[in-house]
C-alpha cells in the first residue's frame, strides 16, 4: 500500500501525502492551481522528496562507520521507504519509519523517523522528529526537497519569478563536481544583497548550495503571488532545478554532500548532527501562500 494517498484540506489549501516517503505529492490553492511540481519525468520525476540519514552524495556512494564500509543511495532510503500512519485527520497525517532489517543492511544504526504534515489556513507545515534508538552516538543528516511551480499560477512569467531572503547573503556559494560532491573552492554568491532574480543560468551546473547562510526565511514567487519559506531548524539551502524545467526546488538542510575528497569516519562528515542514545532531533519547514505585495 506504498502508492496510497493521505489529503488533507483547510479553507485555503488541500494536499496529498503517500506513504511512500511520506512524501508531499500534491499542494492546491482554494481554486485547485498547483503550487507543486507534478513529477513529470520528461524533467524530473520527484515532488518533495525527504532526505534522510544523508544529504547529497557520497564519495564513491559509500561511507566509514568504526572501519567498516557501507553504501547509501544519493539522499538516502527514506524517500524510498514506506511509513506506516501513526494518526491523521482532515488536515493532518502522521508517518513513521523504523530501523528494520532492510535499513540496518547499510545503515547501522537504531531510529525512528515520524514526519507530520499539517495544513491550517494558507500555511503548510512539515516536521520531521529524529529519534535515535541504538545505543551508541547516531550521526544523521535531514533534508526537505520540494519543486514548486516555475511560473506559479498567477504570478507572472518565469523571468519575473525572484527569490528574496529575509536577510542580505553575502557569504559566498558552494557547487558540485561531475560525481556530486563538494567542490572545494567557493564561489561568488549570485544573491544581490537579499534578492536573487531566477534564470536558467543558475542551474547549468547544478545547484546552488548555501552552506552558510543567514536567513531562515525567503520568498518565492512573481507579482503579488508569493511563497513564504520558512525553515527555523535547518542550517543550510540548497537551490535547484534544469535549464527549462517548469520547476523550483526549495531545499532547506542539515547537512550536505560529501567534500571531494572526503574519506574519514561518517561521524567526521561535515553537516551531520550526532544524536546521543535517546535523543531526539526536530527538523521543520513551512510553506505559506500569500497574495499580497510586502
Amino acid at each position: 500500500m506504498s502508492d496510497e494517498l493521505f489529503s488533507l484540506v483547510s479553507a485555503e489549501l488541500s494536499a496529498d501525502v503517500t506513504r511512500l516517503g511520506a512524501e508531499l505529492v500534491r499542494l492546491d490553492d482554494a481554486v485547485g492551481d498547483p503550487l507543486l511540481w507534478n513529477g513529470d519525468p520528461a524533467f524530473w520525476s520527484g515532488r518533495a522528496p525527504l532526505l534522510f540519514p544523508i544529504v547529497g552524495a557520497l564519495a564513491g556512494g559509500t561511507f566509514r562507520h568504526h572501519g567498516r564500509t557501507h553504501a547509501l543511495p544519493r539522499h538516502g532510503f527514506a524517500r524510498r521507504s514506506t511509513f506506516t500512519l501513526v494518526d491523521r485527520g482532515s488536515a493532518h497525517v502522521t508517518l513513521r519509519l523504523e530501523a528494520s532489517a532492510a535499513t540496518r543492511q547499510n545503515w547501522p544504526f537504531d531510529f525512528r523517523l515520524d514526519v507530520r504534515h499539517a495544513l491550517v489556513g494558507p500555511r503548510l507545515t512539515t516536521t520531521a522528529t529524529l529519534t535515535n534508538l541504538s545505543d551508541e552516538p547516531m550521526p544523521a543528516a535531514f533534508g526537505f526537497h520540494p519543486a514548486f511551480r516555475w511560473p506559479l499560477a498567477g504570478a507572472g512569467p518565469r523571468s519575473h519569478h525572484v527569490v528574496r531572503f529575509a536577510t542580505a547573503e553575502p557569504a559566498p556559494v558552494r557547487r558540485l563536481d561531475a560525481d556530486g560532491l563538494l567542490t572545494a573552492q567557493p564561489r561568488p554568491t549570485p544573491v544581490e544583497g537579499d534578492l536573487l532574480p531566477l534564470s536558467d543560468d543558475l542551474f547549468a551546473e547544478d545547484a546552488l548550495i548555501f552552506d552558510q547562510p543567514v536567513s531562515r526565511r525567503l520568498t518565492y514567487g512573481g507579482g503579488d503571488v508569493r511563497l513564504t519559506i520558512e525553515f527555523p531548524d535547518m542550517p543550510h539551502l540548497g537551490l535547484w532545478s534544469k535549464p527549462g524545467a517548469p520547476f523550483l526546488c526549495v531545499e532547506p538542510w542539515q547537512g550536505f554532500a560529501d567534500p571531494a575528497g572526503f574519506a574519514d569516519e561518517i561521524t567526521a562528515k561535515p553537516g551531520m548532527v550526532i544524536l546521543a542514545p535517546g535523543a531526539t532531533r526536530r527538523f521543520e519547514m513551512s510553506v505559506t501562500l500569500e497574495f499580497e505585495a510586502p
